[in-house]
């Protein structure tokens, strides 16, 4: 799946794994209407009761709406693997603002 919006672009690439669940490789930018997007693939995945992986190592940029997304995930159990430093500092500070 490739989603193109003025000059960003979010590829995911789906894995599955039976019953060990999903891993989604994400490339490129997690910013305006891909943010609802990863959302939606995301979600019935977490309702199916199966682990999930996000591979973020070909990201190369999260917006604000972005890493809220990725906080909550994070926090709903979802693995984020590959982050780049900036984006574990940014996951970081935002959970120690109490978000």
């Amino acid at each position: 799946m490739r989603l193109a919006f003025h000059g960003g672009m979010l590829r995911i690439s789906m894995r599955t794994d039976g019953n060990a669940g999903a891993c989604a490789v994400l490339e490129g930018q997690i910013i305006g209407p891909w943010v609802g997007e990863l959302a939606r693939v995301c979600e019935p995945l977490l309702d199916g009761g199966k682990p999930l992986i996000l591979d973020l190592g070909a990201v190369s940029f999260v917006g604000r709406d972005g890493i809220e997304l990725l906080a909550r995930l994070k926090g709903s159990g979802v693995s984020l693997r590959n982050c780049t430093r900036l984006l574990h500092e940014q996951l970081k500070a935002r959970e120690a603002n109490g978000h």
